[in-house]
Parts: C-alpha cells; sequence; structure tokens
C-alpha cells in the first residue's frame, strides 16, 4: 500500500522528492501517512478534497483484500 500511495502523490506533485509515506501497522489497522511540500498540499488534497478522495478510494480497494482497514492521512 505504501508503495501505491508514494507512485500517486509522485505523479501529481511539482516536488516529487519530498514526498514521505510512512506506514504504521496495529493489529485491525494500517495507517499510512503521506507527507508532501506545502506548495504541493493543494494538489494533493484537490478542491473540495476530490483528489484526496480519490487517493482514498484507490487505496481502500486495492487493500479489500485483506482483512485490515487502510487509512491514508495527508500531513502538513
Amino acid at each position: 500500500m505504501k508503495e501505491l500511495v508514494e507512485v500517486i502523490a509522485k505523479s501529481l506533485v511539482d516536488y516529487p522528492e519530498e514526498v514521505v509515506v510512512t506506514e504504521t501497522e496495529t493489529n485491525k489497522a494500517i495507517v499510512l501517512e503521506l507527507r508532501v511540500a506545502q506548495s504541493d498540499m493543494g494538489k494533493v488534497i484537490g478542491k473540495q478534497g476530490r483528489i484526496a478522495k480519490a487517493i482514498r478510494s484507490v487505496v481502500k480497494a486495492a487493500a479489500s483484500k485483506g482483512d485490515k482497514k487502510v487509512t491514508v492521512d495527508i500531513i502538513q
């Protein structure tokens, strides 16, 4: 999942070298924290959060095979 979020985020931003995804796993969930450059924050979130919602939908669909819930948090 981590690689999926990285590829999507790097294709959206102007500074792909500043994209960092950290993965935290518990027994029931996986939390992916996405960090991008301050100037790229709007590109990752999108108008009214549409891009962020789309990223979360793709990750949720990819994680549907597993038994853990996957969430994506976008952090400044």
